[in-house]
């Protein structure tokens, strides 16, 4: 059992929203649901999701973030989760159609936005500032 299991509070598209987000992640699936819960797993991550009602909202305090190896896979999941009313944001943050806030990133960003060279790293900074989606060969660009 996971120790910790992200509870999300959707107005009353929870198992909708599990069933749209199984269909993004490989290895995901919906483990139960009742009319008030749905139980699901991303890539082996459980999650729970809770037809709640109107009172309480995502916000961009929680987000979810996704590694990518490619920029194949950043374009993918990019697409997919602003599909159908989804909102881009910037620097890879997006809202998918269901409000709830995610990162779209190559798994290097971290290596990339934290280069020992100051220069480089404000170079990395002020191109990662610039996109919405991420643009994987203009960062690696501008750590050179």
């Amino acid at each position: 059992m996971t120790k910790i299991t992200p509870f999300l509070w959707f107005d009353h598209h929870a198992e909708e929203a599990a069933r749209f987000y199984v269909s993004l992640f490989k290895n995901s699936r919906i483990v139960s649901a009742s009319p008030m819960v749905v139980n699901f797993e991303l890539n082996g991550q459980s999650f729970a999701a809770l037809n709640g009602g109107p009172r309480f909202r995502f916000t961009e305090a929680v987000s979810f973030v996704v590694n990518c190896e490619t920029q194949q896979e950043i374009d993918d999941y990019w697409s997919k989760l602003t599909a159908d009313g989804g909102q881009p944001s910037m620097c890879g943050w997006l809202k998918d159609k269901y409000g709830l806030s995610w990162q779209v990133v190559p798994s290097n960003i971290g290596q990339l936005l934290q280069q020992p060279d100051r220069e480089k790293q404000q170079r990395v900074t002020d191109a990662l500032m610039k996109m919405r989606k991420i643009d994987v060969d203009t960062l690696v660009a501008a750590a050179r």
